[in-house]
Formats: C-alpha cells, sequence, structure tokens
C-alpha cells in the first residue's frame, strides 16, 4: 500500500508524430494540436521557436506529421477543447473529417498562402482564418483561449423540487454538495509557506518547457502575499487555468495543492465586500452580467429550472457593463453548438450572501470593470428569454440568494447532515466521495492524506479507508492488502478490545467472501463478533453488522440453517432500533430471501425480496444500485419457479441499474450479465 499501482491513460509517444512532453498532467481545459508533415523541433531552429511560442499559451501541446494518427488522437481526448492548428497542405483533407467533433473548438490554418483557402474555408464556422506569421496566431489563440476558460466555468443547477424533496443524496447535483463541501473544509484547514512551497515545486515540474509560466513562478515565490491573491488570480496566468479546471474537473489532488490560494483569494474579496458594502445604509441593488457559452443540455436543465438555484462552482468574474460581457457571449455561438448566455444577475447588497467585491483597482483588466464572487455563489434562476432573433443567444436573468433564504438553508442543512458533519477536513470529502460511490476521486482524497500524515493512528485509519475505497473498485485483494496493514498497525497500538480492530476485521471478512475465501471470511467475522460482544463501547447495530455478515458467509458456505439463524438475529436488532424503511431492513430482507431460495423455499424467498422492495421504494431513488440487488434475486427465484417472463423482466432491470454505477469491468455486471443470459436460455 505504500505504493499504490494506477493504469496509465497517458499515450506513450516515442515519435514526432505524437510528442508529448514529459509531464503529461494536464492542468488547463484545453489543449493544442498542430498537424504538419515538416513539424521537426530538434533539426529546425524556427520550428522549435515557434513550438515554444505556441506553448506559452497553451502548455499542453501534441503535434502530428501524420493524418491518421492525429484523428484518432483526438478522438481520445474526453474533458478538454482542442486548438487545432493544420498545415495548408493538410487542410482540405483534415478539416471536413474534425471539424464537427465536439473536442474541436477552433481551428486555424497556419501556411504561406492564405489566398489559396480564403474561399473554401466559409463553409467551416470553427475555421478562425488563415495565418501566415505566428505573432498573429498567437495573439487570436491567447484571446480564444481567454473565451474557452470563461465557457469552462462550472455550473450546477438544482430544481425546486429537488430543493422541496430532499429524498436522498443521490439525487442532487454532485457538483453542488462538493463545492460546497470543498468550501467549508479549505476555509478551516490550516495552510503555511510549507504548502505554497510545494504547490511551486509542483508547478515548475508541470510548466517545466514553458518560459512565460516559469517566470511567472519565480514572482509568485518572490512576491505572493495573500492581499496580492486578486492580480495573480486576474491576470490569467498559470493559477487562473488551473483553478478553473480542478473545480470543473473536481480533480481533488490540484484542489488541495492550491487549498492556500482559495482560501486567500475567498479571504481576500470578503475583506473587500466588508469594506465597500457592510455597514453603509440605503445601498441600492444593481445588476452584473456576464457572458458565456452553455452546452445545450445545461442550457436545457436550467430551462427546466426556472424557479430553482444555479451556482457557479468556481470564482465568479462579472461586470457592470453589459457591452463588455455580451462580448464574451458572442463568438461562442459562431464556433460551436453551444447556447450563448447573457446572465444579468441583480445584486441586493444589504443581504447576507456569498461574498462579493468590486476588483476594479486590483484587476488586471481594469476596463472590465469587474465584480468578482468568491466560489460556490448561489442564484435564484429567473426568466429567460432571447436576446434577439438568433435563437442561440438568450438572456438569463439570475437573483443572488440571500443565506437566509428559506430553500437554500434548508438545502443546506440537509447536505450538512448527510455529509459526515462529525468529521473534519479531508476526511470528510473522503468519507462523501465513498458514499456516492465515486470511489478514484476518494483515492485521490486519501492517497494524498497518506503522504501528508505521521502519526501510527491517523495512518492505520487511513489504510482501512483505502480497503473501503479498493473494495468499492471491485480490487478485493488491493482491499485485503489495505486492511491487513491498517490491522498491523492497530494490533500495536490499541487495546485488543478496540471497536476500531473489530471494524477492520469485519471489512476484511467480506473482502475474502468476495474472493470466495470463505474459512478466511468466517475467522475474521467471528474475532469481530468477539470484540463486539465484549467490548463496553460497542453498539447493537455493529451486533447487527456481525451477525449478518457471519450468516452470509455461511451462506455461502451452503450451511444454509446456520445462515439463516445469524440472518434471523441481525434483522431482529435492526428491527428493534431502526425506522420500518430503514435500507438496512431491506438488505437483511433479501439475505433471508437468498437463504430461502437455497433451501427451495420458494414462496418465503420472494415474500423476503418482497419486503425488502417495498423498503427501497420507499426510501431510495429509482436508480439505487441497491434495487439492482432485490431485482436479480426476484429474477432467479422467478427463474426457479420456470416463471422464465418475469425471471428475465427482473434480470434486465437489475442489470440496467448496474451499468448506470458501474464501470463496464466491475465484477458484479459480469454476474448480472451471466444471470440474465443463463435466464434467457431457460425461457427460450
Amino acid at each position: 500500500m505504500d505504493t499504490k499501482e494506477k493504469s496509465s491513460t497517458n499515450a506513450h509517444h516515442t515519435s514526432v508524430e505524437q510528442q508529448h512532453s514529459s509531464h503529461g498532467r494536464i492542468v488547463q481545459n484545453f489543449l493544442l494540436v498542430w498537424l504538419d508533415s515538416s513539424i521537426d523541433p530538434d533539426g529546425n531552429e524556427d520550428c522549435k521557436h515557434t513550438i515554444s511560442k505556441f506553448r506559452e499559451i497553451i502548455y499542453k501541446f501534441d503535434t502530428f506529421t501524420d493524418v491518421d494518427k492525429c484523428v484518432n488522437y483526438i478522438g481520445k481526448v474526453i474533458h478538454e477543447k482542442i486548438f487545432f492548428i493544420t498545415s495548408g497542405a493538410f487542410a482540405q483533407t483534415i478539416v471536413p473529417i474534425v471539424h464537427d467533433m465536439s473536442q474541436i473548438n477552433t481551428i486555424y490554418i497556419f501556411c504561406g498562402n492564405k489566398t489559396r483557402h480564403k474561399e473554401w474555408i466559409k463553409q467551416w464556422p470553427k475555421v478562425k482564418g488563415v495565418f501566415t506569421k505566428t505573432a498573429r496566431l498567437c495573439e487570436t489563440l491567447q484571446q480564444a483561449v481567454q473565451q474557452c476558460d470563461q465557457n469552462a466555468t462550472p455550473i450546477s443547477i438544482v430544481k425546486n423540487s429537488d430543493v422541496n424533496r430532499k429524498s436522498n443524496l443521490n439525487e442532487l447535483d454532485s457538483s453542488f454538495m462538493y463545492t460546497q463541501i470543498m468550501k467549508e473544509i479549505l476555509l478551516t484547514l490550516p495552510f503555511n509557506q510549507h504548502h505554497i512551497n510545494e504547490f511551486l515545486a509542483y508547478c515548475r515540474e508541470i510548466f517545466a518547457n514553458n518560459p512565460e509560466e516559469l517566470a511567472y513562478i519565480e514572482r509568485f515565490e518572490e512576491g505572493y502575499r495573500k492581499e496580492f491573491s486578486i492580480p495573480w488570480y486576474t491576470c490569467h496566468c498559470f493559477l487562473y487555468g488551473m483553478l478553473n479546471r480542478s473545480l470543473r474537473m473536481m480533480e481533488i489532488d490540484l484542489i488541495i495543492r492550491m487549498g492556500f490560494f482559495i482560501r486567500d483569494l475567498h479571504d481576500t474579496i470578503s475583506k473587500l465586500h466588508r469594506e465597500q458594502f457592510c455597514g453603509h445604509a440605503n445601498m441600492a441593488s444593481f445588476t452584473v452580467y456576464r457572458g458565456q457559452g452553455l452546452s445545450k443540455t445545461d442550457f436545457d436543465k436550467m430551462t427546466r429550472a426556472q424557479g430553482g438555484l444555479l451556482s457557479f462552482n468556481n470564482f465568479l468574474s462579472t461586470s457592470t457593463n453589459r457591452d463588455i460581457s455580451l462580448e464574451f457571449a458572442q463568438p461562442t455561438i459562431e464556433v460551436s453548438d453551444a447556447v450563448g448566455i447573457l446572465f444579468a444577475m441583480k445584486i441586493d447588497p444589504s443581504i447576507p450572501s456569498t461574498p462579493f467585491a468590486n476588483v476594479c483597482d486590483q484587476s488586471v483588466y481594469e476596463y472590465e470593470a469587474e465584480i468578482l464572487f468568491s466560489m460556490h455563489s448561489i442564484f435564484r434562476i429567473g426568466s429567460i428569454s432571447k436576446l434577439d432573433e438568433n435563437s442561440r443567444l438568450w438572456r438569463v436573468d439570475l437573483t443572488l440568494t440571500s443565506d437566509n433564504d428559506p430553500d437554500l438553508q434548508s438545502l443546506t442543512e440537509y447536505i450538512r447532515k448527510e455529509t459526515y458533519p462529525q468529521l473534519e477536513g479531508w476526511d470528510r470529502l473522503g468519507k462523501l466521495l465513498i458514499k456516492l460511490g465515486n470511489f478514484n476521486k476518494a483515492e485521490d482524497v486519501y492517497d494524498i492524506l497518506l503522504l501528508q500524515t505521521k502519526s501510527d493512528r491517523e495512518k492505520s485509519h487511513l489504510y482501512h479507508m483505502f480497503g473501503i475505497v479498493n473494495d468499492g473498485q471491485g480490487q478485493y485483494t488491493n482491499a485485503i492488502a489495505s486492511y491487513e496493514r491498517a490491522i498491523e498497525i492497530n494490533e500495536k497500538i490499541l487495546s485488543p478490545h478496540d471497536v476500531d480492530l473489530a471494524a477492520s476485521y469485519g471489512c476484511i471478512g467480506l473482502a475474502y467472501s468476495k474472493i470466495d475465501d470463505y474459512s478466511n471470511a468466517l475467522l475474521f467475522h467471528q474475532k469481530a463478533l468477539k470484540i463486539y460482544q465484549q467490548s463496553p463501547s460497542a453498539n447493537h447495530s455493529q451486533l447487527a453488522v456481525s451477525f449478518n455478515n457471519i450468516g452470509s458467509v455461511y451462506n455461502n458456505m451452503g450451511d444454509y440453517s446456520n445462515a439463516l439463524s445469524y440472518y434471523q438475529k441481525a434483522v431482529k436488532i435492526k428491527e428493534d432500533i431502526l425506522p420500518s424503511h430503514h435500507p438496512s431492513l431491506a438488505t437483511s430482507y433479501n439475505n433471508i430471501g437468498l437463504v430461502y431460495c437455497a433451501m427451495g423455499d420458494y414462496s418465503e424467498a420472494l415474500s423476503s425480496h418482497r419486503k425488502a422492495l417495498e423498503i427501497q421504494e420507499k426510501s431510495l431513488p429509482p436508480d439505487h444500485s441497491d434495487f439492482a440487488h432485490t431485482y436479480g434475486n426476484m429474477g432467479m427465484v422467478y427463474s426457479k419457479i420456470e416463471e422464465y417472463p418475469k425471471a428475465v423482466s427482473y434480470c434486465e432491470r437489475a442489470l440496467e441499474i448496474l451499468t448506470k454505477s458501474l464501470s463496464a469491468n466491475h465484477p458484479r455486471i459480469q454476474l448480472y450479465k451471466n444471470n440474465l443470459e443463463s435466464v434467457k436460455k431457460k425461457c427460450n
């Protein structure tokens, strides 16, 4: 566990056609691709100089000399927008192929003959021109990059029905929750110069081939102070793109590295907000504007959520100048199928809200008349109307919500209650990610924490959490290794009757069951049960879990009498201590149903599974993965009693739900596919 292997998604390039930077991490929302048969940075000084100028604007830069390899690479890009440069020789071949790819933001033809391409490019709106000079192309790229960053600002939309219902955390926009909790965590963590030094070392590695960004990094190291955070944010150097991407993609390790800057920027905006707006009597409401592109999907979602809430999950730049903001909205519809949006935001400075400040005196772009909001600013969605005859340019009226807004207060308290408020810092975020099934992001959190911790007690906790994450990823052998490491540490520092030891014993028992090692599974579950029965700090729910786990092992071993006995002990405790529609009761009824099925008592089996389904229908969202377990169980019982159409229907529903929440190669997906195929064969 000290060095955990991860699969690499970065292609290894050994030829000029696919010449990647040695630092493959993407920390911007975009990348640059250049296709030209004459690219030769090693043997041509002009080419080397041109590449260096391009990299000053977009550090993630790939070159190709072959059309097919270039197209194949573009097709594999998922999360980033591509600024694509092609030579004149390849232009008429490549443009029709890549123009309509969603990854392509804009296309630039770089050659010595403008006249040759003047007419045919008119039918391809993403082609922004023919350029003969590097300087002019770089200037145009710089403007396009700023527009792309503007459009990439992450948003979350919460409908009124979701605010009012709050029936389950899984139904809410996940980025809305992540950003709120992230903000709460970052504003309480202690940061010092050590964290800044670590961040700068990381940036030097990332931008090793970018002299301009390295110069910014040197300036930052020499003169950064908290009160300078706004000028640094607005100057569109390495900080702006990295922060924008980290919050858009919820890249946990990058957010952690930038935590000191996020907090400094928030604190500086808050200080200015108090100076400019708090304590000033009779301040009138005013309107600020923001122009940007929005995907058709997000626009439709926003349209359906009128009256609901919209949050900008990054720091939000707006302007009191409508025309300047409109200039950011209009280019979007010229180069993509996105919708151009002019947000008109009504601000009442007298209400408590996300802090904002007039930063004209500190912003690098003074002419933009900028009002800057801290991250996770929340607005009420008002009217949505066309700006003109162009159906893809719209005005959206927003109103900044008060912290005292009843809907927002209710939603905020609900999220806090459901996201481990008793925990602090990153551990809280890790637990939330696990709860929502985002195991890879949870692993990122615990990777960072493991590097930072010195205490054996904390290390044992982190290894235990790695075990839970590995189990959720379907990596059961890794999970066992993680739990063993946690147990190894805890056995040295804890009492033999400590419930933390029991928790690791129980989890390792579950992992052994999943690789069909039932003797070891039973051994560890019995160890856990013994501690829970002897420890004064153990509670009834822990006993119920142990009984349930032991019952499961006996069931897998074919000892159905013992299995039923332990399952019934578990359900009796749960019925005493849990609400009648708690999902954990559904789990127990499903387990009892499986035993009855194995014993050939199909009537009792269906009765138990129906009890489970009834509870789930009242307590879980309709696509929750627990439904798959119940549907799958019922499908197999109906197969046993030869009601094959019902069996197929339930097995199909189970597989449909699982494919929405698990990766295609997850062991449970294959199991449910096999079950469905088996039932279909019997049906035929």
